[in-house]
């Protein structure tokens, strides 16, 4: 569901939030991975979705299908690795042909996820069954979900994913690929889709290309196997090479005998990839658009630099996403870099619950400053964002109980002033800090002796468009920065919801 969407009313089967302390950070809703042509193809899809553990924390399926077993599904709470590596689980697994699904819950269920909606969905057509996972959302899910029941759908689950199943089993089509064609030429927003049919595994991105998907082709020593997968970096993992991006409106129907088939179900469209995929979602290993993603943080980092000098002493991440950006800030600026915040990367689950106190001290398990390096020093802090605040201040504190004389937080991403309908978990736009505070308010609010971010055509230099954001064609989908949403997010309009253009 969408950042505003309805919370969950199943008190029932619901798993509290993978990091308790980690409420001021924005959050994917989840990765997507696929393989055909492989034995025991399963096994690679686990393997995948490990990779893509950074995209959704709370939750992983998996679906396979064999001729002997026909499609077999299994839903775990948790991480992969909890679930995913048990032997006796996997043996129900299969098959050459597969799909899995990472999830973090937008904020419509705030970590209170129903086994239910935990992906991927299956449906039985008159032509066979199909498995579906995607990531992304879909704006117009609420409209379409009227619709549907009206008609006499009944869903089984809260997620917007579900609408696409329904809808295709309500097309005429007389296969499992055109059917999906038909239903997501009713659907608005953005997607990358990975589903298999008995003998298919199919990819499709969004007409504007907002979330990614990449192929890979897998060396199996006589025919290839194929890959889909939300980042290169899980291709690594299995030993997969990278062929290529699926283009923004492209379906690949793919099949261990034929291959890859490419077709253009939706009227062309300039793309409008997500720009914070750069900034903080991808995996630094990851290559998106021919770039590798760790080479454009530190290329944020030097504009960062250059837009916002500062005299200080000493460069400092905040671990980890701020590491490339902060290298790249300290190596333009000349000013020393250092690990002055040491990330614990064991707290996990520790405390599903925490109490009162516990939770106050949440950022301390979580991150420890190493005093021998900050005190007496002006301390510059590399962070990939500022949502909430609640997080900066809490950092901030503990820089200056460190003794730090300074503290200069510098922002590798222009204020987050509106929140996402695209597949990210956002506030409620009064929640965040830059849609009620101009920068000045912030850095007072934070309590730091300077605050910057940097600028929208800043970051759009670093990820490599020279002259910066061109306002009449936008390269990227940059609506949490700038209010601009490239597609409606409609149900949120009919909410009460009102986009840069109506709040103005």
């Amino acid at each position: 569901m969408s950042a505003d969407g309805p919370a969950s009313d199943d008190p029932h089967s619901r798993l509290p939030p993978a990091h308790p302390f980690d409420d001021d950070k924005l959050r994917e809703e989840c990765g997507v991975f696929g393989v055909v042509g492989a034995a025991d193809a399963a096994n690679f899809v686990a393997l995948g979705l490990h990779a893509l553990q950074h995209r959704g924390q709370e939750a992983a399926g998996i679906a396979a299908y064999t001729p002997e077993s026909g499609f077999q599904l299994a839903h775990r709470f948790g991480y992969v690795r909890d679930s995913f590596t048990n032997p006796t689980l996997m043996r129900t697994l299969p098959g050459e042909l597969s799909i899995g699904h990472v999830r973090y819950s937008t904020a419509g269920s705030k970590g209170q996820t129903a086994i239910r909606d935990v992906q991927p969905f299956f449906g039985e057509f008159s032509m066979g069954g199909a498995a579906i996972a995607h990531n992304g959302n879909i704006t117009n899910a609420a409209a379409l979900r009227r619709e549907l029941i009206d008609r006499g759908s009944i869903f089984q689950s809260s997620s917007d994913t579900e609408c696409i199943i329904h809808l295709m089993a309500r097309s005429l089509q007389r296969d499992v690929p055109e059917r999906m064609k038909d239903a997501l030429r009713r659907v608005e927003g953005a997607y990358s889709i990975v589903a298999m049919t008995r003998t298919k595994l199919i990819g499709v991105r969004d007409p504007l290309g907002v979330r990614p998907l990449v192929l890979g082709r897998l060396d199996l020593g006589g025919r290839p196997g194929w890959v889909l997968s939300s980042e290169t970096c899980a291709l690594d993992i299995i030993g997969a090479e990278f062929v290529r991006e699926v283009e923004p409106g492209e379906m690949v129907v793919i099949t261990a005998e034929q291959g890859v088939r490419s077709f253009r179900p939706f009227e062309p469209s300039a793309a409008r990839f997500c720009i914070f995929e750069h900034v903080y979602f991808s995996r630094p290993d990851s290559i998106l658009g021919g770039r590798s993603v760790y080479e454009t943080r530190a290329a944020i980092g030097v504009e960062l630099a250059r837009e916002a000098p500062v005299e200080a002493d000493l460069v400092c991440p905040v671990p980890d996403s701020g590491t490339p950006a902060a290298i790249g800030f300290a190596q333009e600026s000349g000013i020393p870099y250092g690990m002055g915040i040491i990330r614990n990367q064991y707290v996990g689950r520790t405390f599903i619950e925490p109490t009162e106190q516990i939770r106050n001290m949440g950022v301390r398990l979580k991150l420890n400053v190493n005093r021998a390096l900050i005190r007496g020093k002006r301390v510059v802090l590399v962070d990939d964002s500022v949502v909430r605040g609640t997080t900066s201040r809490k950092i901030k504190e503990m820089i200056l109980d460190a003794g730090a004389a300074e503290v200069h937080f510098r922002i590798a991403s222009p204020p987050t002033a509106w929140p996402c309908f695209y597949g990210v978990d956002t506030p409620r736009r009064e929640k965040l800090l830059a849609a009620t505070m101009s920068e000045d308010e912030m850095r007072d609010h934070l309590g730091v002796d300077s605050l910057r971010f940097i600028t929208l055509d800043g970051l759009y230099r670093a990820v490599g468009e020279a002259g910066g954001r061109d306002p009449a064609r936008p390269r990227y989908c940059d609506a949490c920065f700038s209010g601009d949403y490239p597609v409606a997010p409609s149900d949120m309009i009919e909410q009460g919801f009102r986009p840069r253009a109506a709040a103005e």
